[in-house]
């Protein structure tokens, strides 16, 4: 099932609604990923609350879904972009972290 394409503006809002009073599952790789970068959850989740989406949403034709890419900063200052999308309307879905080297 394919939900619509939010907007930038609404993922953000859904994505953190997701967090306070939804779901927000994390794949297997978001979870690698994250210990690669030396982080952990409480860090993405700092980022996914007060970071934003810049770019237009991609449509994933293998999982047939939009994807989207949160930008911010985690709190010890290390650049981060999360990658997810949305398996439902109150259920995030983290598919990637990665460090922004500017």
């Amino acid at each position: 099932m394919s939900l619509k394409c939010f907007t930038k503006s609404e993922a953000v809002t859904l994505i953190r609604h997701c967090l306070d009073e939804g779901r927000v599952i994390a794949s297997k790789h978001f979870r690698d990923e994250l210990k690669a970068e030396c982080l952990n959850i409480l860090d993405a989740h700092h980022v996914l609350n007060t970071g934003n989406v810049f770019r237009e949403p991609e449509f994933d034709v293998r999982y047939q879904e939009w994807n989207y890419r949160m930008e911010g900063t985690e709190p010890d200052g290390k650049q981060l972009a999360i990658v997810f999308s949305f398996k439902e309307d109150d259920l995030g879905f983290l598919i990637t972290v990665f460090s922004i080297r500017g």
